[in-house]
């Protein structure tokens, strides 16, 4: 690793202090508290027509500024998927709708003076519905006679394979190779389904909006997104108003894990705000965020997978079901990732590939954005494979994945062709057996007292941004006295964003980053950012940065020339100011900053945008150490180890606390975050009594490592960190479980009473 000033250090977050003692940095901290209170009354069916609305009564109660129903809302669908245009999901919803197509689907919008007679207000709506037969099993969905989608205004305006009329969202099929050729040449064939379910990202900020007219008669937005200018194109389409009459910004933000990434809440008070010209505010509830928000897809991922006695694997053929929900948002691209990221993996001796998939429409809540992005649940299935394998063949698994894995300088077929220029995968296998102590703690250990010990491991791969689509933008200015504003358009939503960035300006202009004052995201003041999501922030806003400031350097060599009364050639930019060559003639940043005010032409800033036509992607390995009860079933995980491959970290401790808060996350989905419906499509998990995240307290060591390897296309050799720790965990306790049981769980979360049932899932 080279030396650097700032860049692979420990630093302390640029908002650190101000979270540390309370002061008032999100959303409904900063906003004025006077608004109107909106809320949405809900649908208490999976699957109804509206037959008749009176809402009357709720309007004469005491303070109530307003309601509205589908007959007040445009009729032009949109899609609430915060993604780069052309948005791939098709255009499925509108702000209100006759036809109600989940339990919790928004039947109405109430605004009042208080959320005491808003709530009154809503039970007082009389609504009559024609109750039609629900479709709740994804696995029946395709080309049932039940349509959720009947609607000929329905339109996917991307080449997905969607398909309305079959209940399709996307459907497709590609590969290399002669896949059954090579499967009838392996002496081994395993072939199963694995099932995630429809996690939540449970974030602790809920979501929420506050909403206003602005002194020039423009809606502005704040609110806790991770999307703002693709905020500002979905509410303009939900409106069906003009994007210049939209200002969209964010404040800190209360996690988002890609729940943000959908416009989930901004749509309703900005509807309120511009029918009424009122400021409004609407603040979801606990309970709407598991009934009605942007959880996890659910997938069905059937992997067979060919190999040879000695461990060779030759064919892997997966085929991914999802189940999108009543609307679309990220259907059709969180599917790719279930083969695009786990298939690749082992591009070391693979022959032949095939990944197909269709994503199908239900009556269930809609599903989104969530940190692995569709990665996850095809890792659990192929990496719960290769693991069924090695148990198979009596091979230690971290020697089968030695013998199979992609390795630095090949070519990834099922990756898009693309070429692993920076891959340690190799390195993180070999440092996490070594700190996790593998050869002790992978042979099972019988405790003598009921209880078992037992290991298991996975590998996971990502990607940085989405290449070719994805944009990153940074502005950065010279201020008074020598300071430099940094203006960026992603958003930090506890990733430490904003100081990674700030640390990569620092480097490149060689200061310290206290110097970098760092401002967004909005849309007014903010250069065009796709967001953050897809892993994009540090490589591709990070690479934006970097150019940025290289391009300030050479304009305050010009402004200094000016000054010198030389040619910039003469002069060399150091941290402190512009030296001429040879002499000790020297102009200081804030002389420079001083000489940009007056008689100047040279802009001291520089604005670049950038983009990648590749998606380095990061590598991780994770090993899991499990006590599991066998009079109970429970599993308590004593230890969790990992080593990660992201290029160069930027900051050190940013990136190991991305990793522990993923693995966490990820033990969570795999032992106990449960979603079950009632048979008339309602989520029981309502609330964290019954959907169980883990705390602190459930989780035994956890030691993350980084094995270092130099990305040529990323700022300073980055790759990207932040979605790639969360799909290690699932894999990993299942094979500790198998280990300690015998018996393979197929389906998350293994819960002690599916352990205490001994039954292979099949």
């Amino acid at each position: 690793m080279a030396e650097y000033k700032v860049i692979g250090k420990s630093m302390r977050k640029k908002d650190a202090m101000q979270l540390l003692l309370g002061k008032p940095v999100f959303t409904d901290d900063i906003v004025p508290q006077d608004a109107l209170v909106v809320k949405v009354l809900r649908s208490p069916h999976a699957n109804a027509m509206i037959e008749k609305i009176d809402t009357s009564k709720a309007m004469l109660v005491p303070g109530i500024a307003a309601v509205y129903t589908y007959e007040d809302s445009s009729q032009e669908r949109f899609t609430m998927a915060g993604q780069t245009y052309p948005e791939p999901s098709p255009r499925d919803r509108l702000l209100l709708d006759r036809h109600l197509r989940f339990v919790g689907d928004a039947v109405a919008i109430v605004a009042g003076e208080t959320e005491k007679a808003v709530d009154r207000a809503m039970k007082l709506i009389k609504v009559e519905y024609e109750v039609l037969e629900p479709l709740l099993d994804f696995r029946k969905a395709k080309d049932n006679p039940i349509l959720v989608h009947p609607e000929d205004s329905w339109n996917a305006p991307c080449p997905v394979g969607a398909d309305n009329k079959r209940n399709l969202c996307a459907s497709d099929s590609g590969g290399e190779g002669d896949v059954e050729a090579v499967m009838a040449e392996c002496d081994q064939i395993i072939e199963h389904t694995y099932h995630v379910k429809a996690c939540q990202q449970a974030m602790m900020e809920t979501f929420r909006t506050y909403t206003e007219i602005d002194r020039y008669g423009r809606l502005h937005v704040v609110s806790s997104t991770q999307i703002v200018f693709h905020c500002r194109r979905i509410i303009a389409n939900a409106l069906g108003i003009p994007k210049s009459k939209i200002h969209v910004e964010k404040p800190r933000i209360g996690g988002g894990f890609g729940a943000k990434q959908t416009v989930v809440a901004e749509v309703y008070p900005a509807f309120v705000t511009w029918k009424t010209g009122r400021a409004a505010k609407m603040i979801y509830t606990r309970q709407e965020c598991q009934i009605a928000a942007s959880p996890r897809h659910a997938m069905d991922v059937t992997v067979r997978l060919g190999a040879m006695n000695d461990g060779t694997i030759r064919a892997l053929d997966v085929y991914t079901l999802s189940n999108t929900g009543a609307y679309g948002e990220h259907g059709p691209t969180t599917v790719g990732l279930s083969g695009h990221k786990s298939i690749p993996l082992y591009t070391g001796g693979l022959e032949a590939f095939r990944f197909s998939y269709d994503v199908v429409y239900t009556n269930v809540q809609s599903s989104g954005a969530y940190r692995g992005y569709g990665a996850t649940q095809g890792i659990f299935a192929v990496e719960s494979a290769v693991n069924e394998l090695a148990a198979r063949l009596q091979m230690d698994p971290t020697v089968l994945r030695e013998k199979n894995i992609v390795r630095e300088g090949m070519v990834m077929p099922a990756y898009y062709h693309e070429v692993a220029n920076a891959c340690a995968l190799d390195q993180c296998i070999a440092k996490c057996k070594e700190i996790f102590d593998w050869d002790a703690k992978y042979p099972v250990r019988d405790m003598g007292n009921g209880k078992v010990r037992a290991a298991g491991m996975a590998l996971s791969m990502q990607g940085s941004s989405i290449s070719g689509v994805d944009v990153g933008s940074a502005t950065i200015k010279l201020g008074d006295e020598g300071f430099y504003n940094l203006i960026i358009g992603a958003a930090d939503m506890g990733t430490g964003c904003d100081t990674i960035l700030a640390m990569i300006a620092a480097e490149t202009l060689d200061c310290s980053p206290d110097d970098i004052v760092v401002f967004g995201a909005d849309t007014d003041a903010s250069p065009y950012d796709s967001g953050s999501y897809a892993s994009s922030t540090t490589y591709l806003t990070g690479k934006a940065t970097e150019k940025a400031c290289m391009e300030l350097r050479e304009k305050m060599c010009a402004i200094a020339a000016n000054i010198l009364e030389c040619d910039a050639s003469e002069l060399e930019f150091r941290g402190d100011g512009v030296y001429k060559l040879g002499s000790d003639e020297f102009v200081s940043r804030s002389d420079i900053a001083t000489a940009s005010m007056a008689n100047n032409c040279i802009p001291a800033q520089a604005t670049v945008s950038h983009s990648s036509p590749v998606s380095p992607p990061p590598f991780m390995v994770g090993m899991a150490e499990i006590e599991l009860d066998k009079e109970t079933g429970s599993v308590q995980v004593l230890n969790f180890s990992s080593v990660v491959d992201c290029g160069i970290p930027i900051a050190e401790n940013l990136a190991r606390i991305q990793a522990e808060g993923g693995i966490v996350q990820g033990i969570g989905m795999a032992l106990s975050e449960d979603v079950t419906y009632t048979p008339d499509g309602q989520v029981i998990e309502n609330s964290f009594m019954q959907y169980k995240i883990p705390t602190r307290l459930d989780i035994g060591t956890l030691h993350v490592e980084f094995a270092h390897s130099h990305e040529p296309t990323g700022p300073y050799g980055a790759k990207s960190i932040g979605e790639v720790v969360i799909n290690t965990s699932a894999p990993a306790l299942a094979h500790a479980i198998f280990r300690a049981t015998g018996v393979w769980h197929r389906c998350l979360p293994i819960t002690p009473e599916k352990i205490l049932m001994e039954k292979n899932d099949d």
